[in-house]
């Protein structure tokens, strides 16, 4: 049976947060004890961009550092579980869906697991179909939301139906042992919770055509960024090489984007890119000649909510939609990059119908 292919248009956006600490709240009634109040450690806590932070596992009231990974994991579900919900369904209602409309439900976490995983999970509590087709994306790491987005993209417009998205990620519940190693430093310094949920729908009204997608990885330089599972869950490792290393690739993989299609960096009317760092948004400012205002969200997530891993890029382009004066057609640039070590990114075009379009 020949079926003509749909239009992937992300439509909806969700997100639910738990309870929330000032950055330098935790440094003073928690990390810096932790670190030993080592000078470097104050240093990179108070210049990683972070104002605040959400985090399920807060250390004023539950410390994780010796917790097994099993420990860990069961937490996990209990707490990802209703953040789950909340972000579904404000997804689906921004999307203006219901539940019974829902085809095919992705969950995308690099940070718990369990089987049956949290996929069954959250479709039992939503009540969701037992036909309903299910994805689980695992341990890619923060780029995961790019391939993520494009796969659910795929199957709505080969199939036609309605897809969900869920990011789910729960970093603090790794929370490590005390160490002087800088990497680990870096890493609590950036990292928050967050679950987002995208509703990509076929040829949807309002939101976000998913265009193209295109793909980066250098292997030569895998060891700079890693989330390895140890027995007392899983420990990131964070070189601060890595910015110069996506400087390498950041141009022609937006390049391999826009070029096909007549299109430059001075196209674009939003930049949709993963805060891993003060750093990685100054390489993208700096590469394609912008304004640092193009980042503004992507500054303000980082300030507001911290790396929340593969979450933290959803959150960056709910507020570019929310606070842009996008028209139809409209180019926007939707990255991120993680372990590989890797760079994604994908084409988005504004919908915006009855408004004047460029396309």
């Amino acid at each position: 049976m020949n079926r003509t292919l749909s239009i992937p248009t992300l439509t909806g956006i969700g997100a639910a947060l738990p309870r929330s600490r000032r950055q330098d709240e935790l440094w003073d009634g928690f990390f810096g004890e932790h670190f030993e109040g080592r000078s470097i450690a104050d240093k990179i806590w108070h210049n990683a961009g972070v104002e605040r932070r959400h985090g399920v596992a807060d250390p004023f009231e539950v410390d994780v550092r010796e917790w097994s990974t099993e420990q860990r994991m069961r937490r996990f579900l209990a707490d990802g579980l209703p953040l789950g919900v909340r972000a579904v369904d404000a997804c689906l209602a921004d999307a203006g869906l219901s539940r019974e409309d829902v085809g095919v439900l992705c969950v995308v976490t690099c940070t718990g697991y369990g089987t049956p995983g949290i996929d069954i999970r959250l479709a039992q509590e939503l009540g969701l179909s037992d036909r309903l087709q299910r994805l689980h994306i695992g341990h890619m790491g923060c780029y995961a939301a790019v391939p993520g987005l494009a796969t659910v993209a795929d199957a709505t417009a080969a199939r036609g139906k309605a897809t969900v998205m869920l990011c789910l990620e729960l970093t603090s519940l790794h929370i490590q042992p005390p160490t002087r190693d800088v990497e680990q430093i870096v890493a609590h310094a950036l990292f928050g919770d967050a679950a987002v949920a995208a509703a990509v729908v076929p040829d949807g009204g309002t939101g976000f055509e998913v265009e193209d997608v295109v793909a980066r990885t250098d292997i030569r330089h895998a060891e700079k960024m890693r989330w390895d599972v140890t027995d007392r869950g899983f420990k990131m490792a964070l070189s601060p090489r890595v910015p110069k290393v996506l400087d390498k690739h950041v141009v022609s993989v937006v390049e391999e984007l826009l070029e096909p299609r007549g299109l430059t960096a001075a196209d674009v009317a939003g930049w949709a890119v993963h805060p891993g760092g003060p750093r990685i948004i100054d390489v993208v400012v700096e590469r394609f000649g912008l304004d640092p205002d193009d980042l503004a969200e992507t500054e303000g997530v980082l300030r507001d909510h911290g790396n929340c891993s593969s979450a933290t890029v959803l959150l960056v382009l709910d507020r570019i939609r929310r606070g842009r004066d996008l028209r139809d057609g409209d180019p926007v640039i939707f990255m991120a990059f993680g372990p590989g070590l890797t760079l994604y990114a994908a084409l988005l075009r504004a919908r915006r119908p009855g408004t004047p379009g460029t396309s």
